[in-house]
């Protein structure tokens, strides 16, 4: 592993790891790659490798993880990869494989560093998919010394900014039933769309709410995401089935956000919650996430959205987001992320971990 330090070698590094395809399930390639950079640098041991995770540092008990997911979302026709403009573009280049690059670089200077916080790196896949899927329920158990740490910086796409805990996530499925008949008789029949379609009316006019905590203003939001219903142009449907999004706040718990959301729906269809993700504290009172955000002068925000944040938070361990990718640019056909982006977060990071 080399030691970039530079925008042009950060963006080189990031460009070979978007190269490397990772989509979530087949993160092998990348993991077996990063296990051979790290091999190749004698101050970093390997605390664990597995084909689809590795967690590696500098000896010594750990005072702070650095934590990003390897894998990526499917391609949209962007890779390969392309270096234009001080930016590179390409799949996973925002999310996160810039900040992979970060972190890899910074593991490559550690010997020439004044540190006065150890630093364990944490690279794991599947965090695209189903929280049911999580690597890091295996990490957590497979190598305790993650949870040593006084604080995880997960380095999710903020733009260079510090966004504070997450919200909770739940996906479900809400059923509405009919009978089927013909349409030119419909009264014989009972039509599930027109269910849907009075039923849905709690949830299509919830409006967003504001909840305020730690002095961070998240929204929680619900939203019909998917609908699919009907067999022919003439038969009275008698399924239609929905997909639900709810987005919620930290002060409630999954089974508190459950039941919200059911109140929501009302008594109309058959609800069937498929995940549950849970939401994450602000952690803003853990004094290294001050002294990170000194090292940067960096503003906060909340995560209006979910992260592993909440992963780490359930095993006790504060947890804040800070990586350089742009969140608006994350998923897209045209996802990319600037050099001088990546030099900014590795700097901010050299400082912190200097003080």
């Amino acid at each position: 592993m080399s030691e970039p330090d530079s925008p042009g070698a950060l963006a080189e590094l990031a460009l070979t790891l978007v190269d490397i395809p990772s989509p979530s399930r087949e993160e092998q390639a990348l993991t077996a790659w990063l296990a051979g950079q790290v091999a190749a640098q004698p101050h970093l041991r390997l605390l664990h490798g597995q084909p689809d995770a590795i967690v590696f540092g500098p000896p010594g008990p750990p005072d702070v993880v650095l934590a990003g997911h390897s894998d990526t979302v499917p391609a949209q026709g962007n890779l390969p990869g392309r270096l234009e403009d001080g930016h590179v573009h390409g799949l996973g280049a925002s999310d996160m494989k810039g900040s992979l690059a970060v972190m890899l670089a910074l593991a490559g200077e550690l010997p020439s560093l004044p540190l006065t916080l150890n630093p364990l790196f944490v690279v794991f896949g599947r965090e695209e998919v189903g929280i049911a899927e999580s690597v890091l329920e295996v990490l957590f158990a497979a190598c305790p010394a993650i949870l040593e740490a006084r604080l995880a910086v997960v380095m999710e796409p903020t733009a260079n900014r510090l966004q504070a805990g997450c919200l909770g996530n739940v996906s479900a499925a809400l059923e509405f039933r009919g009978v089927a008949a013909h349409s030119a008789r419909p009264w014989l029949g009972v039509n599930a769309i027109h269910e849907a379609v009075r039923g849905l009316r709690g949830v299509v006019e919830a409006e967003p709410e504001e909840v305020t905590l730690d002095g961070l203003v998240f929204r929680e939001v619900v939203s019909v995401t998917e609908i699919a219903g009907g067999v022919a142009n003439n038969v009275v449907p008698d399924l239609v089935t929905c997909g639900l999004n709810y987005r919620y706040a930290g002060h409630r718990t999954p089974a508190q956000a459950e039941a919200r959301l059911r109140a929501l729906v009302g008594p109309a269809g058959e609800l069937r919650v498929r995940s549950n993700s849970p939401a994450a504290p602000a952690a803003l009172d853990n004094p290294l996430v001050a002294r990170l955000r000194a090292a940067g002068d960096l503003p906060v925000e909340p995560k209006q959205a979910w992260t592993p944040v909440a992963e780490f938070a359930a095993h006790g361990l504060d947890a804040i987001n800070f990586g350089p990718g742009d969140p608006l640019v994350a998923h897209r056909r045209d996802e990319r992320i600037g050099a001088e982006a990546m030099a900014a977060s590795l700097a901010t990071l050299r400082r912190f971990l200097c003080g």
